[in-house]
This record gives structure tokens, C-alpha cells and sequence, in this order.
């Protein structure tokens, strides 16, 4: 079983979160779930992570949540961690997928909680995380709380003291509360942050380890840039490419049609690892959306062997 130094080592720096590909017709995209692995790890990333947003298993069976997540582990193999994810499943179906993730090999499973109408407490989380820890170390996510942040600081502490599997967080919710949390649990769990490069550098000081890069997938030296600045110390640069990159990026592929994710799955296609479709009613980017995206990257120096 991986211990908590290894995964904290693997989750240092960037984090590439996997966006699962499809096919035209609609299938999943398993030659290019390879490619966008290796490219991945190429890139500067330690890591493949499944997540249940990203990774569309909003869009998948629960078989090809399986498959998917098979695929993962044996395309990584030894080069990286890989964190597989549960379809947000009562407590009994995510304990037999965290078993199903042990037997196959993957190293850690980010848990997601079912949520609706206030039906979880404390209680029932903290007993819903042990089941599952028991099986396969874990690592929490916290966008289940953004309705409810107290609910989460109180439900991490409690964790925190009663479930030994837990190895890794990562936040989703920002701001006092991602503070608070990082604070409260670096010294046991790997923290690292959601989205963006901003968000990391606001918990970098509470003890948080990486983030989430969208560049490492498409255009990884502005990842290194990124990771090197934080490295040395060096805040201001680190913020200078924060805001020449990732801000004017996020904000154009946050107003496409389709959303952010739309644009995401275009750049599979521009970098040549996959299509830009997603199964419907999920909109995909049309020839002109396509060319726009690519003619903004390349404006700014992303895209340039395209």
C-alpha cells in the first residue's frame, strides 16, 4: 500500500486532471484517454487523476466508470499515482468500487459523497469515509460542502482524528474555508488545490503541496515557469504568469459556448490527442468555436507547433 510521503511527493506541483475523451459517435476515446496519460506525465506531472467533474462521469455508465479507471491505472503504470474516482455512490456500491480500484492497482480513490436535500451529517460522512478507507487509502474532496463550509470544517476534523486512510484533500470551495482547512490538516494530508494557479497560491503559505494544471495537458512550460517561480520563492513571478496566462485563458474558454470544459476538449483536438466531442446533450465546439480557440492560443504563444 502507497504511504502518505509517497502520495505527498506525487501530488507536489502540478496535478493533470483527466479529462475523459470521446469518439464522434459518442464512445469513449480510449486511444486518446492513452495519449492525453502520457502527454500528462511527460509534461511535468506526477500524477493521473480521475476526477467525477473533469472526467464527465456525469456522462458515463457505471461500467464505463470501471473500464475508464482500468485503462488509467495500466496506461500509468509505475511512472506515476494514479487516483481513480467513485461515481458519488451510497456508501455500499463506493466500498466495492474502492475494492475494485485496490485489485487493479490504483494507488488512492478521491471519495465523493452523495448529496441532496441536507441528507448527510457529520456522523454518516465520517462512517461513509471509514468503510471506504478501509479498502484503499483515500482522498477527500470538499466541493460537497460549498453550500454548507461549516458543515465541512467540522466534518475534516473529525475525520482528521478518527479515519487513518485518509492521505490527500483537494478543495474546491477557496477562499477563509480552504484556508482554514489547509492549515488544519498539511501536516497529515497532501493538500492541493482545484482549477487554477491563483487558487493554489492563495493556501501555498497554510502548508498546500500542488494544483490542478490545465497548461501541463496543452502547454507545459508554462507550468514549469509557474512550479519553478513557487520553487524559488520568487511570489511576484509566480503572479506575473498567473496573470499573463491563466487569467486571460480562463476567461476566454469560460465564455464559450459549452462552457470551460467545452474548450478543454477542443484542445484535445488542437494538440492532436483526441477529438473535441463530448456525448450529448453536452455541446461540443462547432468549426468556428474551434478556430477561435485556436487562433486565441496562439496569439499568446501556446499552440505555436499547431
Amino acid at each position: 500500500m502507497i504511504s502518505r510521503e509517497e502520495v505527498r511527493e506525487a501530488l507536489t506541483g502540478p496535478v493533470a486532471s483527466l479529462s475523459t475523451p470521446f469518439t464522434f459517435d459518442g464512445e469513449v476515446d480510449y486511444v486518446g484517454l492513452r495519449k492525453l496519460i502520457d502527454g500528462n506525465l511527460t509534461g511535468g506531472s506526477n500524477s493521473s487523476l480521475l476526477t467525477y467533474g473533469d472526467s464527465l462521469f456525469t456522462l458515463l455508465s457505471d461500467d464505463e466508470i470501471s473500464d475508464v479507471t482500468r485503462v488509467v491505472v495500466d496506461q500509468t503504470g509505475k511512472r506515476g499515482l494514479t487516483v481513480a474516482a467513485d461515481g458519488g455512490w451510497w456508501t455500499g456500491k463506493t466500498v466495492e468500487f474502492a475494492r475494485y480500484c485496490r485489485e487493479i492497482g490504483a494507488d488512492v480513490l478521491m471519495v465523493k459523497p452523495p448529496i441532496w436535500g441536507g441528507s448527510v451529517t457529520v456522523d454518516t460522512l465520517v462512517a461513509h469515509y471509514q468503510e471506504v478507507a478501509a479498502e484503499i487509502p483515500i482522498m477527500l474532496v470538499t466541493n460537497l460542502w460549498a453550500a454548507n463550509p461549516s458543515q465541512g470544517l467540522k466534518t475534516i476534523e473529525v475525520v482528521l482524528d478518527k479515519v487513518d486512510g485518509v492521505v490527500a484533500i483537494k478543495d474546491d470551495i477557496l477562499g477563509q474555508f480552504v484556508r482554514e482547512m489547509t492549515a488544519m490538516v498539511s501536516d497529515e494530508w497532501a493538500v492541493f488545490a482545484g482549477g487554477q494557479k491563483q487558487n493554489h497560491l492563495d493556501i501555498v503559505h497554510y502548508g498546500a503541496v500542488g494544483y490542478m494544471s490545465t497548461f501541463v495537458s496543452f502547454h507545459a512550460p508554462i507550468t514549469h515557469q509557474y512550479w519553478d517561480a513557487v520553487s524559488q520563492g520568487n511570489w511576484t513571478g509566480a503572479a506575473n504568469i498567473i496573470a499573463e496566462h491563466e487569467w486571460p485563458f480562463f476567461e476566454y474558454i469560460g465564455g464559450l459556448n459549452g462552457g470551460f470544459d467545452a474548450g478543454i476538449h477542443g484542445l484535445l483536438e488542437l494538440s492532436g490527442v483526441a477529438g473535441r466531442w463530448r456525448r450529448k446533450p453536452f455541446h461540443s465546439l462547432n468549426d468556428q468555436e474551434l478556430e477561435g480557440l485556436k487562433a486565441f492560443c496562439q496569439s499568446h504563444g501556446w499552440l505555436v507547433s499547431v
